[in-house]
């Protein structure tokens, strides 16, 4: 990981910047932390927003003015990054959802989901490299490595289809001849498809994944190891063996957490909460919206389902960490309850583990947006981590859709 000097950073860290809108006021204290954190949130556009987890609400279906409503929001609140995830069977596009969404933020980030082989490599290099335009080099990637619509493909192919296409990606970023020689792409192209505003690389690639494979294509490929919420001493060996992969490939990763979130101003009220979300939860609808994923079968899926084997009668299977969202949510199936100060305190122990980055969400999506920007935010110190590694330039770069000299 390229770490760049700081100085800029107080400029680009925190409430939304110079851009004149106030983020919502507190009146509790800021942590004494000095770290620079990412903090994202969620854009519920694949039919993943519920007031009662399970009971479809028509007034927080998946469309453009629901989700796009939160996404405005979340930048006000002063987060940094929103992840737009992707499915098949509902919702949006994500990209779709990303190129409309871009032109109206002034300095959210977009962490967009990809399938690996949904599109030709070359031609995805072009568009993510044209949304990062869009968004003046605030686009991120999360990379994702499940079988795709109609498919069923071994774990180990699809791990290498996804190494290529990561390896694609970086070629059309980086070089202006494209030559690709591989099991599932070979490519030779005189130029590159398309240049993004990004620099050293381009836009950074988040990657969540346990198995041996999805490990080491995260430590070969990838930026950030995205992970979901366990305990915290498997959440520090997941870390130490990702951290020794790395190294092994010379490099190193950022690490991030994704986790849902329900603060209230006392632990009676979250837990209350927590308990009134699955309050009318039907246990074979549950089944049925986790099993509807397409990465329903993982190994990282099974760790989250055995977090709720580990849990007390009330769901809890660490201080503050409540597994009940996972009854019907395949993917991240825990949440953060508590106090702002009980949050804040998990955060920082997080935080002190290594973690640099946070993708956050809660139910309803624009609710708990606005509780965690007003009880969580203004304690820390925020930030890209795109800043921290360098890759946006500090002026129009010198690409043929910016500066450059047109092709």
């Amino acid at each position: 990981m390229k770490t760049s000097s700081q100085s800029h950073l107080p400029q680009r860290v925190g409430d939304i910047g110079n851009t004149g809108v106030q983020p919502a006021k507190t009146i509790l204290p800021r942590t004494e932390s000095t770290d620079i954190i990412e903090m994202s949130w969620f854009a519920p556009i694949c039919s993943d927003d519920f007031e009662y987890l399970g009971v479809p609400d028509s007034r927080l279906k998946s469309s453009w003015s629901h989700v796009s409503k939160i996404a405005f929001e979340a930048e006000r609140q002063g987060f940094n990054n929103m992840l737009c995830p992707s499915s098949f069977q509902v919702g949006q596009d994500t990209l779709t959802f990303a190129a409309a969404l871009a032109p109206h933020l002034r300095t959210m980030s977009l962490l967009t989901a990809i399938r690996c082989g949904e599109v030709h490599p070359a031609m995805l290099a072009r568009t993510l490299a044209t949304l990062d335009h869009m968004l003046e080099g605030r686009l991120t990637i999360n990379i994702i490595s499940s079988d795709l619509p109609g498919e069923s493909l071994d774990s180990k192919l699809r791990y290498a289809r996804s190494r290529e296409v990561c390896q694609i990606l970086r070629q059309c970023w980086t070089q202006d001849h494209i030559r690709f020689h591989g099991e599932f792409y070979r490519l030779e192209l005189p130029t590159s498809p398309c240049k993004p505003y990004q620099h050293n690389g381009g836009p950074l690639l988040y990657f969540g994944g346990l198995s041996p494979e999805a490990l080491d294509l995260c430590a070969q490929e990838c930026d950030v190891f995205l992970m979901w919420p366990e305990t915290e001493d498997r959440l520090r060996s997941h870390m130490q063996e990702m951290t020794c992969r790395a190294a092994n490939y010379g490099r190193r990763v950022d690490f991030g957490l994704r986790v849902h979130m329900i603060v209230r101003e006392t632990e009676a009220d979250a837990r209350a909460a927590a308990q009134k979300l699955v309050s009318k939860l039907d246990d074979d609808k549950g089944k049925e919206i986790r099993n509807r994923a397409l990465d329903a079968q993982s190994f990282g899926v099974s760790k989250q389902a055995e977090m709720r084997t580990l849990a007390d009668d009330e769901g809890y299977a660490e201080e503050n960490l409540w597994t009940g969202v996972g009854r019907a949510r395949s993917g991240c199936g825990c949440a953060l309850v508590g106090t702002p100060d009980q949050i804040v305190a998990k955060l920082n122990r997080y935080i002190d583990m290594g973690i640099r980055s946070f993708v956050l969400s809660g139910y309803p999506h624009f609710d708990e947006c606005q509780l965690v920007g007003r009880y969580i935010l203004p304690r820390f110190k925020r930030g890209k981590l795109a800043w921290i590694q360098d890759r946006i330039p500090s002026s129009h770069p010198n690409t043929p859709l910016a500066d450059g000299v047109r092709q």
